[in-house]
């Protein structure tokens, strides 16, 4: 923080808050499902909320302006300069002036497109917040963010066939794989067929694996 912001940083506090209804579900920020949680949205819902600019008594706030963002952002967890904001709403809350007493705000983004959806990997991270922000020439701004969980509900496809894979060893193995279908839900549990079609080596162990795999890329690379 620079001198001018640890001088004038404490004339002031923000807080930003959800306006969400009692029975509102959340969910989990982190990937391991633990901590934090969030409100949960749905695309085209509304976002709305309360920002709060408090001044401490006899103290006078001199601003650029006062600002609220809805943000959606992919994050590179292992390199920074990779992440970058897929979308931003903005809303001024303030023109620029003096503040002397502290203020309330009613904000609110009408049918959000919100199509994709929030998700916590190992390398990638999206998410999506809302930022409050007081803009000031002399100091470092001072900014607060809040965020929420983007879950978008599909009803279950009318067509869902089984689906085959064949693998193996030219004329001397020959698996074919069956599943009962194509589309599953993330809590369905997988049933399948295996079929030993020609077998001409000695097998001494079989196992299967659903394997989960996240790949991201960008002008760096690629990471899996």
């Amino acid at each position: 923080m620079s001198l001018l912001g640890g001088l004038f940083g404490s004339v002031c506090t923000i807080d930003v808050t959800l306006d969400a209804e009692a029975n509102r579900k959340t969910a989990p920020l982190g990937r391991d499902r633990k901590g934090e949680r969030a409100y949960i949205y749905t695309d085209g819902e509304d976002v709305a909320g309360s920002a709060v600019v408090s001044i401490r008594p006899g103290k006078k706030l001199d601003h650029q302006g006062v600002k609220v963002e809805l943000v959606g952002q992919v994050e590179m967890l292992s390199d920074k300069s990779g992440s970058y904001d897929f979308f931003s709403i903005t809303k001024d809350l303030e023109p620029p002036g003096s503040m002397y007493e502290s203020k309330q705000y009613k904000w609110k983004f009408g049918a959000v497109d919100k199509q994709n959806e929030t998700y916590s990997g190992i390398n990638v991270r999206l998410r999506y917040f809302v930022r409050l922000t007081v803009l000031r020439g002399y100091a470092s701004n001072i900014s607060r963010e809040i965020d929420l969980v983007v879950q978008n509900i599909f009803p279950q496809p009318e067509l869902n066939n089984t689906l085959k894979m064949e693998v193996g060893i030219e004329d001397c193995l020959h698996i074919e794989f069956e599943y009962d279908k194509s589309k599953y839900h993330l809590k369905d549990v997988v049933v399948g067929k295996v079929y030993f079609l020609l077998v001409k080596i000695k097998i001494k162990h079989m196992e299967l694996n659903i394997i989960r795999r996240e790949s991201t890329g960008g002008a760096s690379g690629s990471n899996q």
